[in-house]
């Protein structure tokens, strides 16, 4: 008696590629058939959700929660184009964004902003009651494209031609997604997952779910990893889990790098979906869990030098306000604050250096003229977590 086929898994579809045959793996649709073992996962599942559920909480007593928002989607970029193999730092980025001189390629910085700009696209979008679905990715693609290396990659346009992960060429890659003639059945199969929330699913478990999906696709020519992860985020939001888009993994697959790409894997060559589901609800508890820390972290810390600040008398009014715009912009110039507060180049330069005598703020220069300040304790909290990968 012949053993039923694995129906969790796809099948494979021969294509000629520069001259060589080649297969191509087409996945099976969602959900995954036989279905989730659910129950296996309910321990660190329900981790999962309260973890987010504090998180979600914390953002409505966060007194600045635009400007942790703004500083919280800028790490997230950059951790997730770092796993694509760029080598900026947040401080790259902020510098780069301030119109000064970054320290690295002016690409791997530019990929950065791309993502920042693509995830308040995405978020604005939804929030005006634009649904997720193909459309939003290819506009969202668009946008992490735009500029830089992915430039020439079709920004915005579903692949035409074959692509393939790992190895030289097709004929030697660890994998080889669908073929370009298949790729719109497998598309539309999978928006129509996105739309469907009938089947009893958590929107926490349809992420986890349309991540790998989405991966296995891969839809674009370039950027499938970054869009991949940022729709985790955005699918969370649609649902109304989360109130801002403020949960991101790209820091725990960083550090376990290896075993993302293991766990994919397995999902497409023996359909092992709750493994990568504990793993990838692992993730989730822990980044929530470290989200919300440095909210709170952050919130102290402001309090803190607030204080300090408030206890230099006729000057803490003109130095508290350059504080307050440190806190959405923690790397300026003397000329940034006076642009952006509307004050005397005297009064900019000297709230600086009392800051920097507090030794809330430091001189990175060390230049007479053109200073570069930063919220040092401010960065180094975000910061973590965010050095560059080994090239």
């Amino acid at each position: 008696m012949m053993e039923a086929r694995n129906q969790r898994l796809g099948t494979f579809a021969e294509t000629i590629v520069g001259g060589e045959r080649v297969r191509a793996y087409v996945p099976a649709s969602l959900p995954p058939d036989p279905p989730l073992k659910l129950s296996d996962l309910m321990h660190v599942y329900e981790r999962a959700v309260a973890a987010v559920g504090r998180l979600d909480n914390v953002t409505t007593i966060l007194p600045s929660m635009p400007l942790f928002l703004y500083m919280y989607v800028r790490k997230e970029a950059l951790l997730s184009s770092q796993i694509e193999g760029t080598q900026s730092s947040l401080s790259d980025l902020l510098l780069f964004e301030s119109d000064e001189a970054p320290t690295v390629e002016l690409d791997d910085v530019t990929e950065v902003s791309n993502y920042v700009a693509a995830i308040e696209h995405g978020v604005k979008r939804i929030r005006g009651g634009f649904p997720l679905s193909l459309r939003l990715i290819r506009e969202m693609h668009a946008i992490i494209l735009k500029s830089g290396r992915g430039a020439t990659k079709q920004p915005g346009e579903f692949r035409r031609s074959q692509n393939w992960i790992g190895g030289t060429r097709p004929g030697n890659a660890l994998f080889v997604p669908p073929p370009p003639h298949l790729l719109n059945d497998c598309l539309d199969a999978f928006e129509r997952f996105l739309h469907e929330d009938d089947r009893g699913l958590p929107p926490l478990i349809r992420a986890g779910l349309a991540h790998v999906q989405f991966e296995t696709i891969h839809p674009f020519l370039d950027g499938n990893g970054r869009l991949g992860r940022l729709l985790i985020t955005l699918i969370l939001v649609d649902a109304g889990i989360l109130r801002e888009p403020i949960l991101y993994l790209s820091l725990f697959l960083k550090s376990r790098r290896d075993d993302y790409y293991r766990l994919l894997q397995e999902v497409r060559q023996v359909g092992a979906w709750e493994a990568w589901m504990e793993f990838y609800l692992t993730g989730v508890a822990e980044a929530a869990e470290q989200a919300s820390e440095t909210a709170r972290a952050l919130i102290a810390m402001f309090d803190k030098h607030r204080r300090e600040i408030g206890a230099l008398g006729r000057s803490a009014p003109s130095v508290l306000r350059v504080h307050e715009l440190l806190q959405a912009r923690p790397v300026v110039t003397i000329q940034t604050v006076v642009e952006t507060l509307q004050v005397s180049f005297p009064t900019a330069r000297g709230a600086l250096e009392r800051l920097v005598a507090l030794q809330i703020v430091r001189e990175t220069t060390g230049k007479q003229r053109d200073r570069i300040y930063a919220y040092t304790d401010y960065l180094d909290l975000l910061d973590r977590g965010t050095e560059p990968l080994p090239v």
